[in-house]
């Protein structure tokens, strides 16, 4: 017989990708930071240690590693099981007072309403849920967390994938790496070839399998915009941070204009 948590996987490919033995292993090897979360373990310096912190899709531990010694309380949540078992493995002394938890962001009833001051989602991992599903996140952190807590996420950018599907962008002067990027290409337009790019370049907002863990995930591009948008109705002081420079995205050209393959995204609890 197959237990709830089995079944939930089966229904869903990305959570069984991410329980796949390969998968947690890469997961737990990841220690840096990228430059758009220094960014943030920067900005909030003389913050952390007043701060109860939510780590959401804590995966093997890479986040942990930073923000748990800093806050006065930590939890890492994620919805796959042996993630957790490795950050328990893993911060058993490093860490003892971190705590780590199977929970899904589109439910997480075991967690009382108000009771987080800073929530984090990292590396993408909102998209892995559907459209509808991702709404229900929103509601969850709004709910877990305190009135002006923050929630700082990054999602993939729509615009970065357009760049990409451009096989002139796929041009080097290197002829190795011009062949690789266009098998990598071609690869990506076999595997998403129900769109079309017209279709790609009218949405706000799509579901693409893209070449992450072998092309084995489906995952959710949004344009920057429409990210501020759906985030309107329940946050305010909305910033964008450029993942690959950690600086802020301060204009709506530069927005427009953003290829970053993701974006991080800073915003306030009403």
């Amino acid at each position: 017989m197959l237990n709830d948590h089995n079944k939930k996987m089966l229904d869903d490919p990305n959570q069984k990708t991410y329980a796949a033995r390969s998968v947690v292993h890469h997961y737990t090897q990841l220690k840096r930071l990228q430059p758009a979360e220094q960014t943030i373990l920067d900005l909030f310096h003389d913050q952390w240690s007043k701060l109860k912190m939510l780590d959401i899709g804590v995966g093997g531990g890479r986040t942990a590693q930073h923000f748990s010694r800093l806050v006065v309380d930590y939890v890492g949540i994620d919805y796959c099981a042996d993630m957790i078992a490795a950050c328990q493995r893993g911060f058993v002394t490093s860490s003892p007072a971190a705590v780590f938890e199977v929970c899904d962001a589109r439910d997480m009833s075991q967690f009382d309403d108000n009771s987080f001051d800073f929530i984090l989602f990292s590396f993408n991992g909102i998209d892995a849920i559907s459209h509808a599903d991702r709404l229900k996140v929103f509601q969850e952190v709004c709910r877990v967390g305190k009135a002006g807590a923050y929630f700082y996420f990054s999602s993939h950018n729509l615009q970065g994938m357009e760049r990409e599907l451009n096989w002139r962008n796929q041009v080097s002067v290197n002829p190795i790496r011009t062949y690789v990027n266009l098998v990598m290409l071609a690869l990506l337009r076999f595997r998403n070839r129900a769109l079309s790019l017209s279709q790609i370049n009218a949405a706000a907002h799509l579901i693409i399998q893209d070449e992450s863990h072998n092309f084995r995930l489906k995952q959710y591009y949004i344009r920057p915009q429409a990210q501020l948008h759906q985030l309107a109705a329940d946050f305010s002081q909305i910033k964008v941070y450029s993942w690959k420079t950690g600086l802020e995205i301060t204009s709506d050209t530069e927005l427009v204009s953003n290829t970053d393959m993701w974006l991080y995204y800073l915003c306030m609890i009403k």
